[in-house]
C-alpha cells in the first residue's frame, strides 16, 4: 500500500486534516474529521470497554497470576511544576538535535538518516529527513557532485542507510537542505515540554508545562484513589487523554506529532509478583492488537535489549507495527509495556533522581539542600489483610491512541477489482475496519426515490440509529453508494427494493466477502446487532 493514496483517502472522506489548513498549516498537528473522531473515538471505546469497565475482576482472569481490580482517571493537563522536576522531565526529557548553519533548519539528531556516497574523488555522507529517503539521497548527491539522473552510475555508494547519531565527524556531511558540507551543527539537548504560564503576572515564578505524558497524574493520585476507592493491590488506573510533546521534526502523518493522545494503564502490583504481571500485561496488549484486526504478519512484540532499558526499568517491551512509510524490514511503535519498579511512586516522595543513582538517591543543590523536592507524602501501601507496608512496583502498558488509529487504517486500506454497473473491472478501495471499530456501521438505501422505498428505509435507518452510528444515502445509483460506504469502511448496507413492497424483506450486503442475503425489515437490528458483536 502506497502512503500517498492513504492520506489521500483521509483528507477525501473526511477522515484526518491538516490542521490549520487554510492558513497554510501547522506542523505536526492534526485534525480527525466527521470519520476519523468516529474511527478514533472507537477504538478508544473498545480499550476503555476492554481494559476498565468489561474487566471481570470477580474470577480469575485468563493468564492473570491472581484478581485484580481496573479504574480510571481523568487528570488535567497542566500540573504543579514540581511534578515534572521530582519525574526527571525538566531535566532529562530531551532529544538531541542539530541545526543547520546555512538553511537555519532544526532537526532530530537521530531522525536524520543518510549513507555514504563516493564521486570524483570525494566522500560524502548525504543525508535527508524525507519519507522517501532513497530517491532524495541521490537527487542531493547528484546535485552536490553536479551529475545528471542519466550518469547517476557514476556515484558509488558505501554501506546501507544509516541515522547521523552513527556519524563521527559532521564535517564531511551533507545536510538535508543544505548546498554545501559541514553545515551541521554538534548535538545538543532541546527540551520537549512546552512551556505555559498560569496566572496574570506572567513571571518565571508563573512558568508551568502541558504534560508530555498523562501518567504522572496517575501517579500523584494513587494515595486518593487508594483512600476513596475499595481497591486493593494488585490494580490498575487507567487514563485517556492528550499530552504534548515539542517534537524537533514532526514526520510520517499522524505518527509523530507534537499534540497527541494516550491511552495508559499504570498497574500496581507487589514486588513479588511484578515480574508475573509484567508479562501478563505484555501478552494482553499483544494479544488486544491482533482481536482487532492488526495482521500478525506486520505486528511484533519486541522485548527491549539490556542496554535499551532505563536505569530504574527490568523488562520493557514494543508493540510495533510495519507501517508503510518506514523501510522495509523496520517497525513503528505502537505501545510500550515497561516493567518500572518502584521508581515513580518513590521519585514523587522523596524527590528527583540522579539519573545514574540506582538505588534512589536525592540530588543536593549548592545549599547542601535537596535540588527537587518530593511532595514527602507517604506514597507507600499497607496490605490491610497482613498489615505489610510496601512501595508498589509498577507495570505500565502506554498506547497511542493517534498511533493505533493510523496502524488501524494502514491495515484497512485494501484495493481489489470488481466489475461496475456494465461489467467492466473496476478498482474497489475498500476500508477493512473491524465492525467494532468502523466509524459507521451501517449505511441503509432505498434502491429508488419512488414507490415507498425511501420511507421504509428511514424508518429502519431511524430504528437502527437507537444502537449504533448508521448512514441514509439515497442518491446515485447503488453501486456507487455502495463504493462510497466501502471506502468508509461501513462494514453492511441495507437496501430496500422493489421485493421489500412484496414480502417486507431488505437486503444486507457484506463489504468484505460482497455476500448478499435478506432478512425481514423487522429484523435488521436484530441482525445487525449479532454481526457487529
Amino acid at each position: 500500500m502506497e502512503m500517498e493514496k492513504l492520506v489521500s483517502l483521509c483528507k477525501r472522506r473526511g477522515f484526518l486534516f491538516q490542521s490549520s489548513e487554510i492558513y497554510g498549516g501547522l506542523n505536526g498537528f492534526w485534525d480527525y474529521g466527521p470519520l476519523g473522531v468516529e474511527l478514533k473515538r472507537n477504538i478508544k471505546g473498545a480499550w476503555w470497554r476492554d481494559m476498565v469497565t468489561g474487566h471481570d475482576d470477580l474470577s480469575i482472569s485468563p493468564g492473570a497470576p491472581e484478581t485484580y481490580d481496573m479504574t480510571g482517571l481523568d487528570c488535567t493537563i497542566i500540573m504543579h511544576p514540581n511534578v515534572w522536576k521530582a519525574s526527571g522531565h525538566y531535566d532529562l526529557f530531551h532529544d538531541m538535535m542539530v541545526d543547520c548553519r546555512q538553511t537555519n533548519k532544526r532537526y532530530r539528531f537521530d531522525q536524520v538518516r543518510g549513507r555514504w556516497a563516493e564521486a570524483k574523488g570525494q566522500k560524502v555522507f548525504v543525508t535527508t529527513v524525507a519519507e522517501n529517503e532513497q530517491q532524495e539521497i541521490e537527487r542531493q548527491a547528484q546535485k552536490l557532485f553536479k551529475i545528471r539522473a542519466k550518469n547517476a552510475d557514476e556515484i558509488s555508494w558505501d554501506g546501507a542507510i544509516t541515522t547521523l547519531d552513527q556519524i563521527d565527524d559532521l564535517s564531511q556531511v551533507l545536510g538535508p537542505d543544505a548546498g554545501e558540507l559541514g553545515t551541521l551543527t554538534e548535538p545538543r539537548e532541546f527540551n520537549l515540554m512546552f512551556k505555559t504560564i498560569v496566572g496574570a503576572m506572567g513571571t518565571e515564578e508563573d512558568a508551568a508545562f502541558l504534560r508530555p505524558e498523562t501518567a504522572q497524574g496517575i501517579f500523584v493520585n494513587f494515595k486518593n484513589v487508594v483512600d476513596s476507592t475499595r481497591v486493593k493491590i494488585p490494580f490498575g488506573i487507567a487514563q485517556v487523554g492528550k499530552s504534548f510533546r515539542n517534537e524537533i521534526t514532526p514526520r510520517n502523518f499522524t505518527f509523530r506529532s507534537r499534540e497527541f493522545e494516550q491511552m495508559e494503564i499504570e498497574f500496581f502490583c507487589h514486588p513479588d509478583s511484578s515480574q508475573d504481571w509484567y508479562k501478563y500485561w505484555r501478552d494482553r496488549r499483544m494479544k488486544w492488537y491482533t482481536d482487532l484486526g492488526l495482521s500478525g504478519d506486520r505486528l511484533i512484540l519486541r522485548e527491549h535489549d539490556a542496554d535499551e532499558l532505563s536505569h530504574y526499568s527490568t523488562g520493557t517491551a514494543d508493540i510495533e507495527y510495519a507501517f508503510p512509510f518506514l523501510p522495509a524490514g523496520e517497525y513503528g511503535e505502537l505501545e510500550g509495556i515497561a516493567h518500572r519498579g518502584d521508581f515513580d511512586l518513590r521519585s514523587h516522595m522523596e524527590g528527583k533522581l540522579d539519573e545514574k543513582s540506582n538505588p534512589l538517591e536525592v540530588q543536593l543543590g549548592a545549599d547542601g539542600k535537596p535540588k527537587w523536592r518530593g511532595s514527602g507524602k507517604d506514597l507507600t501501601y499497607r496490605n490491610p489483610e497482613t498489615n505489610e507496608r510496601f512501595t508498589p512496583h509498577v507495570i505500565e502498558p502506554s498506547a497511542g491512541a493517534d498511533r493505533a488509529t493510523l496502524a488501524f487504517l494502514c491495515e484497512a486500506y485494501t484495493e481489489d477489482e470488481q466489475p461496475d454497473e456494465k461489467g467492466k473491472p473496476q478498482t474497489r478501495t475498500v476500508m477493512r475496519f473491524h465492525p467494532r471499530i468502523a466509524p459507521i456501521k451501517a449505511a441503509v438505501f432505498p434502491l429508488v426515490k419512488k414507490d415507498g422505498m425511501p420511507e421504509i428505509a428511514k424508518d429502519i435507518y431511524r430504528e437502527l440509529k437507537q444502537h449504533c452510528n448508521v448512514f441514509y444515502d439515497e442518491k446515485g445509483a447503488i453501486g456507487r453508494r455502495y463504493r462510497r460506504q466501502d471506502e468508509a469502511g461501513t462494514p453492511f448496507c441495507i437496501t430496500v427494493d422493489g421485493e421489500t413492497l412484496q414480502d417486507s424483506t431488505v437486503t444486507i450486503r457484506d463489504r468484505d466477502s460482497l455476500d448478499q442475503w435478506r432478512v425481514k425489515a423487522d429484523d435488521c437490528v436484530a441482525e445487525l446487532m449479532k454481526r457487529l458483536s
